[in-house]
Order: C-alpha cells, then sequence, then structure tokens
C-alpha cells in the first residue's frame, strides 16, 4: 500500500494509525480549536498521524430545523484557522461540485459523504482537485462495491484514496456493522479506516434527529482493529450533549486518550502477525 501525502506530511498506512477526529458541523473557531488542540495532542501521545474533521455544512439533517453549519465562508475560514495554528492536517465533506474548488483551496483530504459515495461526478470533481479523497461507504452498499467508488476516484486523478466503513442499514433506525467488511476491501488497496461514532447512530431514532449509543465507540472500536482497519474516525467534543449536530454519538474528549492507547497496542499487535 503506497503512502499518501496528506498536506506536507507522509503518511504511512500499516506503519501508524490515522486518527480523524474533530466535532461533527463546526459552529465557532474557539471550540474548533479547543478540540483540534486537544485531540491532536492525544494522537501525538499514542503515535496516531491526526486529520481534523469539521464540516462547514450538514446536507443530510434529519429535520428543515436541525443545525447544519456556519455555511462555507466562515465554515473554511475556521478550517484555515485549525490547520494553520495546530499544524494538523483538515478535512471537511462536499455534497455538491460548485463548492469542490473552494475547499480544495484550504482543506489536505476531502471527504465524500456516505449517502453520496456513487455519484460519480461529484466524485470525479473532487478527484481532479488532486486531492487525497475519503469515501465514506454507503450504508447500502456491500464492502465489495466499494471498489468501484474507488476505481472512479483513482482514475479521475486523486491524490490517494481511503474508504471509510460506517456500518449498514440494519431495518429502521439502526446500523450494524460487518467486521468482515475490512479483510474484504483489503485487495482495494487503499487505507480503510473505521467510523468509531456514526457507526452507533440510530437514524430517526428520536422523530426529528438521530439517537445513538456512544457507549459502544471503545468495543466496536477495538474490534475493528482486530479486524484489519488502519485507522479510527471519532466524532467529539467536551460537552456532548450540548454540542449542536450527532450529540448523540459523540465520544466525550476527555475519553479519547485512553482510548487511542488502547487501540495503539492493539493496532501494533495485529500488524505484528503479518
Amino acid at each position: 500500500m503506497s503512502p499518501l501525502i496528506i498536506g506536507e506530511r507522509e503518511y504511512i498506512p500499516r506503519r501508524q494509525p490515522l486518527l480523524i477526529a474533530g466535532p461533527c458541523a463546526l459552529e465557532d473557531a474557539g471550540a474548533a480549536l479547543r478540540i483540534a488542540r486537544a485531540c491532536r495532542q492525544a494522537a501525538d501521545d499514542n503515535g496516531f498521524f491526526y486529520v481534523f474533521k469539521g464540516s462547514y455544512l450538514k446536507d443530510n439533517r434529519s429535520s428543515l430545523d436541525s443545525y447544519r453549519g456556519p455555511g462555507i465562508e466562515e465554515g473554511l475560514k475556521i478550517l484555515r484557522k485549525v490547520g494553520s495554528e495546530t499544524g494538523a492536517a483538515v478535512m471537511t465533506d462536499v455534497h455538491c461540485r460548485e463548492e469542490i474548488g473552494a475547499v480544495a483551496d484550504v482543506c489536505d483530504i476531502i471527504q465524500i459523504p456516505a449517502f453520496l459515495c456513487r455519484q460519480t461526478r461529484l466524485i470525479v470533481a473532487a478527484s481532479g482537485t488532486g486531492k487525497v479523497l475519503n469515501l465514506k461507504k454507503g450504508q447500502f452498499l456491500s464492502p465489495e462495491e466499494m471498489g468501484l467508488a474507488v476505481e472512479k476516484a483513482a482514475e479521475s486523478g486523486a491524490g490517494g484514496v481511503m474508504v471509510t466503513e460506517r456500518g449498514t442499514s440494519f431495518g429502521y433506525h439502526n446500523l450494524v456493522v460487518d467486521m468482515t467488511s475490512f479483510p474484504r476491501m483489503r485487495d482495494l488497496g487503499v487505507p480503510l479506516i473505521f467510523d468509531a461514532t456514526h457507526s452507533l447512530q440510530l437514524p430517526g431514532k428520536l422523530g426529528d434527529r438521530t439517537g445513538g449509543r456512544p457507549q459502544f465507540v471503545s468495543p466496536l472500536a477495538r474490534a475493528a482493529v482486530a479486524a484489519g482497519c488502519d485507522g479510527l474516525f471519532i466524532e467529539t467534543h467536551p460537552n456532548p450533549l450540548s454540542c449542536r449536530c450527532d450529540a448523540e454519538v459523540m465520544l466525550p474528549l476527555q475519553q479519547l486518550s485512553s482510548l487511542l492507547a488502547q487501540i495503539s497496542a492493539l493496532f501494533d499487535l495485529i500488524n505484528s502477525f503479518n
């Protein structure tokens, strides 16, 4: 598996675990910086390559009244500030082709949301920037079908591709994680990330918003590393229930470092078998 150049740093899969972490939707610069600095410190302490993730706009909210973010202009200002003041790579998601150019000017990784992972023109346009792409695996796709999305990105000029598992729809208001997805996607030849918080969503469970089961973040994260993932995607916040987006699945920020210590030890053990 080839190294990826993320920002100005080299990420070597299998040699170092990757951490993508931050709030779901950005709120203000102060909060984003506090979270990014804490995540960067926890990542550095435990040997992770760190990427800050925050959305300037979330288009797939449950309700018209749901908080969606500060918008592209203010959101990209926040992301630029986070990157310059913490030295972390930054990532955000795009929902339409028209915003890709502005995002590519600021972000090191462009994320394609799970619901849009089959949108060919969106993937092609994002890949054309030459940035690394993080493709979220759709809740409706098999692991093997993600190969076609990876192919679209790779053949359209992406500077690298990652695939993130985020659970599969299981009836109404529930997601399950099939741990066989990691060995089944290994032949794609790209880093495989486990989204340990979105995978625990209960979509639509609370009527006008999504519910969640954050108490299972740690056991699922450990299981995913044992199954062969290369890194974790974690939504985190100092006071989860006070944040304005995905409050029900956030990992409390103060729990992040201890989880990463466990994951780092498991990562080294699993990779010693190979």
